[in-house]
């Protein structure tokens, strides 16, 4: 896409959105890696699933404050371990509209410069009951400012056609890809990891702009805060 310029005049982008080829790539460390490399703005995430009350378990923005040290937000938590929208049908909750994220979201730029969006689940997945998506998200926050949208894909067997989907969906709605992430690198790669991270920027014209290794997110925050900067290659 051709990103819109901002207000002093440079096209950096003000909104980061983070999705991934599907659950389960690694996204959330991603997104903490991103935070870190960006100099840890503000991290929102607009619908959690999967948090039942009471269970004490990690919510993903806990994850990018334990790690990262960044400051989060999230709009949404629902209980079921499922798409946002099954989510809230099942249980029969009223959650706030794409459109709505994306006014939230603007009026959290009054007061930061940028601010990392991570979806859930991959691009296409819905996170209203209305049918909109990360992708109508990152478009609708396009129309005003500077976009920049990062993939999280897998190394292993299966990701090219992963990963060229999701690019392709992207660029049919006019928005460019910024870069490829791959959101675990094995210890001991196997053939197709080792040759799909060359294959990933070849099929998809989008370069690997990070590499993050295996339990990535096991590390300690302070670890993983000095580490963080050396997955990216630019």
């Amino acid at each position: 896409m051709t990103v819109r310029p901002a207000q002093d005049g440079s096209s950096a982008p003000r909104v980061v959105i983070v999705t991934g080829t599907d659950t389960d790539v690694g996204k959330t460390i991603a997104t903490a890696a991103l935070a870190v490399h960006l100099g840890q703005p503000l991290v929102v995430k607009p619908a959690q699933t999967g948090i039942a009350p009471g269970n004490g378990e990690e919510r993903d923005i806990d994850v990018v404050a334990r790690l990262a040290g960044a400051p989060t937000r999230q709009f949404v938590e629902l209980e079921d371990p499922l798409a946002p929208d099954t989510a809230a049908r099942l249980r029969s909750v009223a959650i706030p509209r794409v459109a709505e994220h994306a006014t939230a979201i603007r009026h959290l730029l009054a007061d930061h410069p940028t601010v990392v969006v991570e979806g859930a689940g991959g691009l296409l997945v819905r996170m209203d009951t209305d049918g909109g998506t990360l992708l109508d998200l990152a478009t609708d926050l396009a129309k005003r400012e500077p976009v920049a949208v990062y993939v999280v894909t897998r190394a292993g067997l299966g990701t090219l056609n992963h990963t060229e989907l999701t690019v392709r969906a992207l660029r049919h709605a006019g928005l460019e890809p910024a870069g490829l992430v791959i959101g675990s690198w094995p210890a001991e790669p196997d053939q197709a990891a080792e040759l799909n991270r060359t294959e990933l920027a070849r099929v998809t014209g989008v370069p690997v702009v990070a590499v993050l290794p295996e339990n990535a997110g096991s590390l300690d925050p302070e670890e993983f805060r000095a580490q963080a900067p050396t997955w990216f290659t630019a």
